[in-house]
């Protein structure tokens, strides 16, 4: 026990937690703009694996991590308009339409790299590229804050940026308070002459660009190829840290690095010997505790609103 707690003290644990929740918090924050816009977004398991392929096959093939990134993000944005033209031009059911995608992606990849490279689940002949890390100057030969802080690789900080910028767009563009307004009262946001159908494209749009780079985070980052459903479930905890966040950026990603915190200390336990199947299994119990203890807040204040005490 002494040895699992000098093992939480130290800083490449917490190195470890900030490094795994990157491919959380990506889509998290893509699911809430989507959110806000009234779409509920649940494609991010297959976008992020079809982002974490196209980044490989694109960065060997160019011999570029950043056009690979580039490639990774295209592919988001392609999956993004198929969702989007088919629930906003044909109305199909959104859930549906993410849930087609997901399921897509989880064979449709592994059959994409088997045509173009003969490979078999892992792209083990493809020489791809990997994202440069970063060490921040001066905040690096800080003792303790500096070996947690620096040294991530790019697309961590990439995604602090991107909250930071999700966070301002929510609260302060216009762009952002016409998302919120369609999603909160979308016949309301018409009557005042916004367009839904492009606000949520937009949304829409935005919301695959996003989720993307977790999935070159998870290629080009994380692990230096591609195999087969290397996202792990990450999409769906994503959709878990959303709904525990309220819509609220800042509280998405305080969840996101929960999740992340659960992830980091399931990968540590490994090291003293326990159970595989148990340790395993930490970030999504974590995940159905977290849900369960959202559900019975929300509940909580129906309850209260529906009910109020007498006086």
């Amino acid at each position: 026990m002494n040895n699992i707690f000098e093992m939480l003290l130290h800083s490449s644990f917490w190195f470890s937690v900030i490094r795994v929740t990157t491919p959380i918090l990506f889509p998290a924050i893509a699911v809430l703009i989507t959110d806000r816009a009234g779409i509920v977004n649940i494609s991010m398991e297959g976008t992020m694996l079809f982002a974490a392929l196209a980044g490989v096959l694109v960065s060997a093939w160019s011999g570029s991590a950043w056009i690979g990134l580039l490639g990774a993000m295209c592919a988001g944005l392609l999956l993004a308009v198929v969702l989007a033209y088919f629930t906003l031009e044909l109305k199909t059911d959104v859930i549906l339409g993410g849930i087609a995608i997901n399921i897509f992606a989880d064979g449709g990849a592994i059959f994409i790299l088997y045509m173009l490279t003969g490979d078999k689940g892992t792209s083990v002949s493809l020489s791809s590229k990997v994202l440069p890390n970063i060490h921040i100057p001066f905040i690096k030969d800080i003792p303790i804050l500096g070996e947690i802080i620096s040294g991530h690789n790019v697309l961590t900080y990439i995604a602090i940026v991107v909250t930071l910028a999700v966070f301002f767009l929510i609260n302060r563009m216009p762009l952002g308070l016409r998302i919120c307004s369609v999603g909160e009262n979308h016949e309301a946001a018409q009557s005042v002459g916004v367009s839904v159908k492009k606000i949520q494209y937009t949304a829409v749009l935005l919301s695959g660009l996003i989720a993307s780079m977790g999935g070159a985070y998870m290629s080009m980052a994380y692990l230096p190829n591609f195999s087969r459903n290397m996202t792990s479930g990450r999409g769906w905890i994503a959709l878990a840290a959303e709904a525990m966040g309220r819509g609220n950026v800042i509280t998405t990603a305080l969840t996101s690095l929960l999740f992340g915190f659960a992830d980091a200390l399931s990968n540590a336990l490994q090291m003293f010997n326990l159970p595989a199947e148990l340790v395993g299994i930490i970030p999504y119990v974590a995940t159905v505790i977290g849900l369960v203890l959202y559900a019975i807040r929300t509940n909580s204040r129906l309850s209260k609103r529906q009910h109020p005490p007498a006086r």
